[in-house]
């Protein structure tokens, strides 16, 4: 990598020792014989590492050092010095300096001084690419959002991007498991290669096999022709395996075995074909349930979940709701040919206080109807669909019919919600933390509960 490094000193001669002595390293060296004139070339010029004089005429080297570090925080300065005292140096280092050298310097000592802040800037910038990375992520994606939940799912989806390991995606339905595989895909070292997707309860058991593996031509009735499955589809790219907890137990076998030897069998074909696959599962199933009922094979959980991802429900990052309506307003009315602004506060508020059963997809839905009847610029309340809006009676009690079901079960499920919390605030004596704990769920999911259903801890009789 090519490095520019930008030498600050009055002496002339001194800058073209250094200049002299770092290009034999392949840097690019840009001189400055005072501090005015090195913030001019640092305007002008991308530079990596500045090493400056401690003592000049005009802006001197503590200046220079300031109005860096006011401007360019993340640029690594070496300060020069002939009056090398611990006090000097001690200062600059407070300062910010990355370093110090002392006049007359070892030219060997400058080499190591120097690729040591080079390489710390190069470990900046390679930060500031993940950082730009993640935040493509969002924009690309739709992987909106910065609530603590969703900022741990995009830090997991940084760390495992770049390798080959399997994944397995967990969540409710709608939370964007797919959304995530593609991510995945599209930022990893296979984003050039195919990403297949196979929804495994989409597909007829009598076909799932030959749908994954290929089959021969007359292998069974109706194989007219040899068919290339999903594994060969997707080689040296992804594989999506969704709603893998649907997989019939005869066909997980076989898949175990494709993810551990990575060779499969097309049905009627016994000779084997290498692949090479990433496989992504994604399940809305508690899978070691599952295996505790003999529905899901435990081996094969245990191949899937080297490195799982859980997906918070929407209500679990209820922070999240109002980047991720106004990025779906923003998407689907450029589609439809229309601009939005916004959100009125009411309509914010009436969003935060559903409870989004079903996830990002429901609210991308509800999002997508407010779109189409909105009249101005800005979307209101009334535009949101109406099951948004629980309907109670003045007495806050639950509209019961007459063979006792209730006439609104979101209402109804709101008042038992409502009663448990209630009672565990009471045996908490108002303690919220313990409170979450006393009814097992966490307590920022209590804490949106709390304000979801109206319950203000403080008017808590103990």
């Amino acid at each position: 990598m090519t490095h520019n490094v930008l030498v600050v000193d009055d002496e002339p001669k001194l800058c073209d020792l250094l200049a002299s002595a770092l290009s034999q390293n392949g840097i690019t060296v840009f001189t400055a014989g005072n501090g005015l004139h090195a913030l001019k070339v640092l305007e002008c010029e991308d530079i990596d590492l500045v090493i400056s004089d401690w003592r000049m005429p005009g802006m001197d080297g503590p200046q220079l050092l300031a109005e860096i570090k006011s401007r360019f925080p993340q640029l690594p300065v070496i300060v020069m010095t002939a009056y090398s005292t611990v006090k000097n140096a001690v200062q600059s280092m407070r300062n910010g300096a990355f370093d110090y050298i002392a006049k007359p310097f070892d030219i060997d000592e400058l080499d190591i001084t120097v690729s040591k802040a080079l390489q710390f800037r190069d470990i900046l910038k390679d930060n500031q690419r993940m950082r730009a990375e993640l935040d493509e992520h969002q924009q690309i994606d739709s992987l909106v959002g910065d609530s603590p939940s969703f900022r741990r799912v995009l830090q997991a989806i940084d760390s495992v991007r770049e390798s080959n390991a399997t994944i397995l995606l967990t969540g409710e339905s709608g939370t964007g498991k797919e959304m995530v595989a593609r991510a995945i895909h599209k930022h990893g070292n296979r984003a050039d290669k195919p990403f297949v997707a196979v929804n495994c309860a989409a597909i007829p058991e009598g076909l799932l096999e030959s749908e994954m593996f290929g089959h021969r031509k007359g292998a069974f009735t109706g194989a007219v022709a040899d068919r290339v499955g999903r594994f060969q589809q997707a080689d040296k790219g992804t594989l999506f395996l969704d709603e893998i907890g649907e997989m019939p137990l005869a066909l997980q076998a076989k898949i175990l075995r494709a993810l551990q030897e990575r060779v499969i069998e097309p049905v009627g074909d016994p000779r084997e074909r290498k692949v090479d696959v990433r496989v992504i599962a994604a399940t809305n199933k508690n899978l070691l349930d599952a295996v505790a009922k003999k529905e899901f094979r435990e081996d094969l959980y245990y191949r899937l979940n080297v490195f799982p991802i859980p997906l918070p429900a929407l209500r679990e990052r209820v922070e999240d709701i109002a980047p991720l309506a106004r990025h779906f307003a923003n998407t689907l009315g450029a589609a439809a040919g229309k601009r939005f602004s916004g959100f009125s506060a009411e309509a914010l508020q009436a969003m935060a206080n559903y409870s989004w059963p079903g996830n990002i997809r429901e609210l991308q839905n509800c999002v997508e109807r407010a779109t189409i009847v909105a009249s101005g610029s800005v979307i209101e309340e009334d535009d949101l669909p109406a099951y948004l809006f629980a309907s109670r009676p003045a007495d806050g009690g639950v509209l019961i019919e007459n063979n006792g079901v209730p006439a609104d079960l979101e209402a109804a499920l709101a008042e038992v919600e409502k009663a448990y919390i209630l009672a565990a605030l009471q045996q908490s004596n108002g303690v919220q933390a313990a409170a979450a704990q006393l009814i097992g769920i966490s307590e920022r999911s209590f804490w949106y509960r709390l304000k979801k259903l109206g319950i203000h801890v403080d008017k808590i009789v103990r």
